[in-house]
């Protein structure tokens, strides 16, 4: 009788941010890709900026991101502490915290703005943050755009037995779903394992796979200790991860199925080709990405 065997992923290897820059006046951040030339390795995912933390101060004006385009991929915000705001040409508006999740679709073209949230703003707090960029495939990056606010309390939050818990944002884990809607497979977990602890991830052949670390110390199939702002990038050859927390940690896990497409990118545009960033210029210049309401 035959059986099934599974091979562990090999580490590609583990990296530190590649440059440190502020995005409007509100989010400070770190980025891991693409800084480091990772576009293959990290597929579908595009970027990735650790905002924080960073202490703001009380103020009447809150500060963030006024209105800028995006077109041809998805747009991911995970809120550790703070309160963002968000709306859009589209008409959508959405306010998260500590632990919600904002996956905006820009595909053919849509304008927003992400601020801190004005009662938020007033008081002053720590705004602690991920920014995700995800690829859409050739053939979905004009479609229409979405939006989808997922909040804590949509997110399961599956045990590990005690050592931890793993909040499902997308994909699948011990026979749970997240509740991301995705246009390719995607898997998005926020993992946090207490100290001397080991879990495990199955990925499908193929996909590849990254882990970051926000919080502690942890090895990933017998790596060196990485930690805080570090980001461990595996081969898609394999299946099996196996994650060692040294210290109590929570990391971001993001896999997925490649998207093995061009990528061509020019500021908040990314499509496949030189030809159609041109078209997304004049798109955006002659308002066909829309403006937001009281503009």
């Amino acid at each position: 009788m035959a059986t099934e065997t599974t091979t562990m992923k090999e580490l590609i290897g583990i990296y530190q941010p590649g440059s440190r820059h502020m995005v409007g006046d509100g989010f400070p951040v770190r980025n891991l890709f693409p800084s480091n030339d990772l576009d293959r390795e990290v597929s579908p995912f595009l970027m990735l900026d650790y905002a924080g933390p960073r202490y703001f101060k009380p103020t009447d004006h809150p500060r963030g991101v006024g209105e800028h385009p995006h077109r041809g991929f998805e747009t991911v915000t995970i809120v550790y502490e703070g309160v963002v705001a968000h709306r859009d040409s589209a008409g959508n508006a959405g306010v998260i915290g500590p632990g919600d999740v904002q996956w905006m679709t820009a595909a053919s073209g849509i304008v927003h703005e992400e601020m801190h949230e004005k009662d938020w703003a007033k008081k002053g707090g720590t705004l602690h943050a991920i920014q995700l960029w995800v690829n859409l495939p050739q053939s979905k990056k004009m479609t229409t755009p979405g939006y989808q606010t997922i909040l804590d309390a949509d997110i399961p939050a599956i045990d590990l037995d005690g050592g931890g818990m793993v909040r499902l944002i997308a994909g699948s884990f011990q026979g749970h779903k997240g509740p991301a809607r995705t246009f390719t497979p995607v898997e998005l977990y926020d993992v946090r394992l207490k100290a001397g602890n080991r879990t495990s991830f199955a990925f499908p052949e193929g996909h590849n796979a990254s882990f970051f670390v926000l919080q502690g110390r942890v090895s990933v199939n017998g790596s060196q200790a990485v930690g805080e702002a570090e980001l461990i990038v595996c081969t898609r050859n394999g299946s099996q991860v196996t994650v060692d927390a040294h210290e109590d940690s929570r990391l971001l896990v993001m896999a997925g199925e490649p998207i093995d497409e061009p990528i061509a990118r020019y500021g908040p545009f990314v499509m496949n080709t030189k030809a159609e960033l041109v078209q997304a210029v004049n798109d955006y210049s002659a308002g066909k990405m829309g403006h937001l309401a009281g503009r």
